[in-house]
């Protein structure tokens, strides 16, 4: 009979501790996702998208479970997709993961899901106020199938083509922010205009600030795990991690309310928020690669591109419900090009393990064509796998995703399920429930 250290490698606990508390933290992301979104649409589609966070959780775990941590993180995978070695989850157990040898493979596959789970909700926010709810499970599956799974094995198995290219991702610049925000961004051009979008008459305004304010704290707490727990380990590259995503989301949201406050004199929570989020997103690729002072400046070039880019809608006739594609889309890509710039070696070696040559401040300036071949890959991949999904489900009886008219006016709450966020008759804002409903833009809509 083996004994206990013959069994099983010698893995440091405070490590497993720490990543299985990121795990934790991640997770809190998702419903947090859901109260964000809830928070900004009207109030007869308050339930859909916080219900559509739990789906989506639900869907994608049973996907990981099936082949999804497989496709991403066989070691016997291409350049472009993994394989089916771990299918079903056979072998993952105590041997090491591909992540680090610090972390048993079945810790790493855990954490690892939480990213995969939060992903294809931050795209769901396109669907809203106008997407069918029971198609989306199907969605969902075959999103992350084709779309995540490939792009997470490009960016972080050792086998990847962006990896082995020297791309520069530390914690989901495009696996997670460049794929969702331009899934977002396929989602509303696909499926059309909410009705009444771009009249005079309709302005979309949230009708819960507080929602938006509860699912921010979720996510900034969160995203402590989700940055600092890339590191996979309890060390100093992944307490510096945490400090420059503090710092990122504190500055993004200054900027953007100061931004926001010259046009109508008002210091505006949502417009805060709105800047914080473009700060975390820019800052996720790049947290454990730079400093201090260039997350300063991630976080004012994110609350600025970001709260410009909503008006891109308006300008190409687009209908962004959430202002997807403006932060997590160009947060991502603006965090991706940052990171080949301010990437420093001696940042990445916190660890005592990485080794890279940094970015143009260590004047390894060939840096930023990687980054840039990596993002345009993920804009354009994504875009067109996300376009092809939809049309195919939309020639699928019972699949189509884009809901009626009749739908939209009475709103997905009552309409797809039958339930309300708040059960009781409240008041008309303006006398036109159309004026209650808002995203992450400067003006709504």
């Amino acid at each position: 009979m083996r004994t206990q250290t013959e069994s099983y490698p010698l893995y440091n606990n405070g490590d497993i501790a720490w990543t299985l508390t990121c795990t934790a933290l991640v997770w809190l992301m998702i419903p947090g996702l859901g109260y964000m979104y809830s928070g900004l649409l009207r109030r007869k589609n308050a339930l859909s998208q916080i219900y559509l966070s739990l789906v989506c959780l639900a869907v994608v775990s049973f996907q990981w479970f099936f082949w999804g941590y497989s496709l991403a993180f066989s070691e016997t995978g291409s350049a472009f997709i993994g394989d089916l070695k771990y299918f079903g989850l056979k072998g993952v157990r105590d041997a090491p993961s591909m992540g680090s040898t610090r972390l048993p493979a079945l810790v790493f596959c855990l954490y690892q899901l939480m990213f995969a789970a939060a992903t294809p909700m931050i795209a769901l926010g396109a669907l809203a106020e106008r997407g069918r709810l029971a198609p989306v499970p199907v969605f969902v599956f075959l999103w992350s199938t084709l779309v995540y799974d490939p792009i997470a094995c490009w960016t972080w198995s050792a086998n990847g083509w962006s990896f082995v290219l020297g791309g520069l991702d530390f914690a989901g610049g495009t696996p997670v922010h460049i794929s969702s925000g331009t899934a977002a961004l396929a989602i509303s051009v696909y499926l059309g205009k909410r009705k009444g979008w771009g009249t005079e008459g309709v302005m979309y305004k949230p009708h819960n600030t507080t929602y938006v304010i509860l699912g921010v704290v979720f996510l900034w707490f969160g995203w402590f795990g989700f940055n600092g727990g890339s590191a996979l380990s309890a060390n100093l590259r992944a307490a510096h991690a945490c400090i420059v995503t503090n710092l990122a989301a504190s500055v993004g949201g200054l900027t953007w309310m100061l931004w926001d406050y010259r046009l109508e004199r008002k210091w505006s929570a949502i417009g805060f928020c709105s800047g914080a989020i473009a700060g975390l997103v820019a800052i996720t690729p790049a947290c454990g690669f730079v400093g201090a002072p260039a997350a300063v400046l991630f976080g004012v070039l994110a609350g600025t591109c970001c709260n410009f880019a909503t008006q891109l809608k308006h300008t190409f006739g687009y209908d962004d419900t959430l202002d997807i594609w403006a932060s997590h889309g160009i947060g991502g890509v603006l965090g991706n090009i940052l990171t080949g710039l301010f990437a420093q070696a001696s940042i990445a070696s916190f660890d005592g393990i990485a080794v890279i040559p940094g970015g143009w401040m260590d004047h390894h300036y060939v840096q930023l064509g990687y980054q840039l071949a990596d993002s345009v890959t993920g804009v354009a991949y994504t875009f067109v796998m996300t376009t092809i999904i939809l049309w195919v489900m939309h020639w699928i009886p019972g699949c189509r995703l884009r809901g009626s008219e009749e739908a939209e006016v009475s709103g997905l709450d009552d309409h797809d399920m039958g339930e309300f966020a708040y059960d009781y008759v409240g008041f008309e804002r303006g006398g036109d429930t159309d004026s209650e409903s808002g995203n992450l833009g400067r003006e709504g809509g």
